[in-house]
């Protein structure tokens, strides 16, 4: 049986239990449809030898080595991840366009019992849906961005509103990285291709009826660049501030950035980045507070040297959307809970009045 991607809300409606990758490893890990299992019928160096062969020397013999591995493959799945599933499961599968990959193992799985079904078109064809979702036409539904300088908790304050029950997009969380020179998190960014499938995806099960919250970034997270039509939707949205005093703020760097404090030699390697926007002297003076454990300090000195002005350079141009400004004199967990009712209460007005 052969399913068909009109939207990617069709995702959730479908029902499926499992979304089964069979491409390579290498073509998962650029991007896939979000929540699926990789169980590849090939794997990389398996798919280069047929490829190789196909061109090279055979066709009729790069089929023959290819079915051999993908039957091969296909069984080493159905006795070890897919041993435990019962008889009335139901799993998507796709490949890179819906053809003899997924086709191959969605119909064994069926020969088996299994309601196994194939993705029309692939990974290709959801591809399409994300593209044309962020490139091609404007944002559904509303957005609110929440605004506010380095180190004013906007990131916890945004967790907190989604579990008080609004809809927000973690750009930061779908990048992994939070946004500056000190924003890389292990591990790395995901691909571009990732980074939009997750935005188009969490895009996708909001209630257009209702307002996205947003944080304030600039039009690339990291490397990742926002896709033009989030970031044209950003631009044009309502936003709402959040605020707190210099030394507060400083006091929650090691919160905000506890990878930093615990690894002091690369965090000033990070620092030494800066020689040129602030010069040997001042870099040098920042490095020694680390040196020294004064995490507040350079804390406070980044902020107010660094940080500060390029906000204020870059919010400028938004001025004209800004619809509230909330005040925290400090963001332990207990004020940061307690600002929530006020923030989302701003929030939800500001993108009802535009």
């Amino acid at each position: 049986m052969v399913y068909t991607l009109t939207s990617l809300n069709d995702l959730h409606r479908a029902g499926f239990d499992t979304l089964i990758d069979a491409r390579s490893p290498a073509e998962y890990a650029e991007d896939r449809l979000p929540g699926a299992i990789s169980l590849p019928v090939l794997d990389n160096d398996e798919r280069a030898a047929v490829g190789t062969m196909y061109v090279q020397e055979s066709r009729f013999g790069a089929r023959k080595m290819g079915a051999a591995l993908v039957l091969r493959n296909i069984a080493a799945h159905i006795d070890g991840p897919l041993a435990d599933r019962p008889g009335g499961w139901r799993p998507l599968v796709y490949c890179w366009r819906g053809g003899q990959r997924s086709g191959t193992f969605g119909w064994l799985l069926r020969e088996i019992g299994w309601r196994a079904e194939t993705l029309e078109g692939g990974y290709q064809s959801f591809r399409r849906q994300v593209v044309a979702d962020l490139y091609d036409r404007p944002i559904a539904g509303p957005l609110v961005v929440l605004a506010g300088m380095t180190c004013t908790a906007k990131t916890m304050l945004l967790h907190r509103l989604a579990g008080a029950g609004l809809q927000v997009l973690d750009l930061e969380g779908l990048a992994r990285h939070r946004g500056s020179i000190f924003g890389g998190q292990a591990g790395g960014q995901p691909s571009q291709k990732a980074f939009e499938s997750g935005i188009a995806m969490a895009l996708a099960r909001a209630d257009p009826t209702r307002p996205v919250v947003v944080e304030a970034e600039s039009s690339k997270v990291g490397d990742l660049i926002v896709p033009p039509s989030l970031w044209k939707a950003m631009c044009a949205a309502p936003r709402v501030e959040v605020t707190a005093p210099l030394a507060t703020r400083a006091a929650f760097f090691p919160t905000a950035y506890p990878d930093l404090v615990a690894d002091p030699a690369a965090f000033c390697a990070l620092i030494g980045r800066l020689r040129r926007l602030h010069g040997a002297a001042q870099v040098a003076a920042w490095q020694a507070q680390v040196a020294e454990g004064d995490m507040e300090g350079v804390a406070a000195g980044l902020i107010a040297a660094h940080y500060d002005p390029r906000y204020a350079k870059s919010q400028a141009r938004f001025a004209q959307n800004l619809r509230a400004t909330v005040r925290l004199e400090r963001l332990d967990p207990a004020s940061l809970d307690a600002a929530v009712p006020t923030l989302a209460a701003h929030l939800l007005e500001a993108a009802h009045t535009g």
